[in-house]
């Protein structure tokens, strides 16, 4: 379809000859497209948000703990206390081929961190570097904990963001600094700046994570294991090997291997999939309110332009007593059509962008966006390509209309 200037000029002086009409029509598809934007974009915002409740978390990883039995074995009494030992992880790698990363965490009592005059209490964890493959850290400065300080129990730490707030006030890379819990000083060599997520040991931004090896000796924990952490291979589903994780443990310390609360196995596959089940159903919501709200926008486009094609039946029958052809009359009156909607659609979706970066910006601390509300780029061209292609059917009936105008019945008409 070929447009020259003088039709964009016809376009334009027809659609700002009646400039009420044209902005109440035009509104229609402008809050169709702003719903539509919006919502994706919010919803992909809340989306982000639940997800960093688990932040740093593979989809595919089980928490084990030692509770006390629910059912007698063996000769040993229900309501045994019992703890996981470190052995447990070499059982699960060697009985559990399906399992990828395998570690063992520590859990220390609430202490006092002091920097200087500074002070504030943390939770101090001894972890492994496999935990990297399980629960992700943001590292913001420094490292994570590796083997060298694994296997010669260097007294060095990771720190979390509201330690490292806390405790270094003035900013800057504090690797390298000593802080003291107690009466022990630590090196730092990272901050952990992970926020939220699954509660193990305390939350992230307010825990301290040392060597395990280290934890055991300085907290005299011998081989004592609170938690272990493992993720499954690619391509394993966690739900069928829950119950020979829980076996292995369970049979290494005489617990009954169908007791689920003497070895509490926490799944969360099952929880990610329950999550991804919600979100599509939203995702289809959101499609089906936002197109019905576009969809009844358009249809006004349509109505409109056919009051307007109405309104210039004379217009239309002098043009075809001078010689303009059906193809011109179609290609004119859809081309307004089209001009008015996507005028209207691009400007929503710029307003919807606006919204969502301002509640990205709303969202950021310390130059990192926490959630990401925009949408994608393909997703607005998509959004574009839409609005387009109602503009298109909206003309259409119009343009027949319009199309079906003889010069007589216009003359009999005026």
């Amino acid at each position: 379809m070929r447009i020259d200037i003088d039709s964009y000029r016809e376009i334009i002086d027809t659609l700002t000859r009646n400039k009420s009409r044209s902005f109440l029509t035009g509104f229609g598809v402008f809050w169709g497209v702003f719903m539509l934007v919006a919502l994706m974009g919010a919803g992909q915002g809340v989306k982000e948000k639940l997800y960093s409740n688990f932040d740093g978390f593979a989809q595919n990883t089980v928490i084990i703990g030692a509770d006390p039995t629910s059912k007698p074995y063996k000769g040993f009494r229900k309501g045994r206390s019992w703890y996981m030992e470190y052995k447990d992880v070499d059982r699960l790698k060697q009985q559990v081929p399906e399992l990828d990363a395998v570690a063992p965490i520590l859990m220390g009592r609430g202490s006092t961190a002091y920097y200087g005059d500074q002070k504030t209490t943390p939770r101090i964890q001894g972890a492994v570097p496999e935990m990297v493959n399980i629960i992700t850290p943001k590292i913001y400065y420094g490292r994570f904990i590796n083997e060298m300080d694994i296997q010669e129990q260097r007294k060095v730490c990771v720190i979390g963001k509201k330690i490292y707030k806390d405790l270094f006030k003035e900013g800057g890379d504090p690797c390298g600094k000593k802080i003291r819990v107690d009466s022990t000083y630590y090196e730092v060599v990272g901050v952990d700046y992970s926020s939220g997520g699954i509660s193990i040991g305390g939350r992230s931004e307010e825990r301290i994570t040392i060597p395990i090896t280290l934890m055991q000796a300085a907290f005299n924990r011998g081989n004592a294991v609170d938690i272990i952490a493992a993720t499954g291979r690619p391509g394993v589903l966690m739900s069928k090997i829950t119950p020979r994780i829980r076996a292995t443990v369970a049979r290494a310390h005489y617990i009954d291997p169908t007791d689920e609360q003497g070895v509490f196995v926490f799944n969360t596959e099952l929880m990610f999939q329950l999550i991804n089940n919600l979100f599509k159903g939203v995702n289809v919501l959101i499609w089906l309110v936002g197109l019905g709200t576009l969809l009844a926008g358009a249809i006004g486009v349509s109505n409109i332009m056919m009051v307007t094609v109405k309104e210039r039946t004379t217009e239309i029958g002098i043009r075809r007593a001078i010689g303009a052809t059906p193809k011109m009359i179609l290609s004119q009156i859809i081309s307004e059509s089209i001009v008015l909607t996507l005028v209207a659609g691009m400007s929503g979706i710029l307003f919807a962008v606006m919204i969502l970066q301002m509640l990205e910006m709303a969202n950021t601390e310390d130059g990192i966006v926490n959630t990401h509300f925009q949408v994608g780029f393909w997703t607005a061209i998509f959004c574009a390509f839409v609005v387009s292609t109602l503009g298109l059917l909206a003309g259409l009936a119009p343009a027949a209309r319009a199309m079906s105008i003889k010069p007589v019945d216009a003359m009999r008409d005026e």
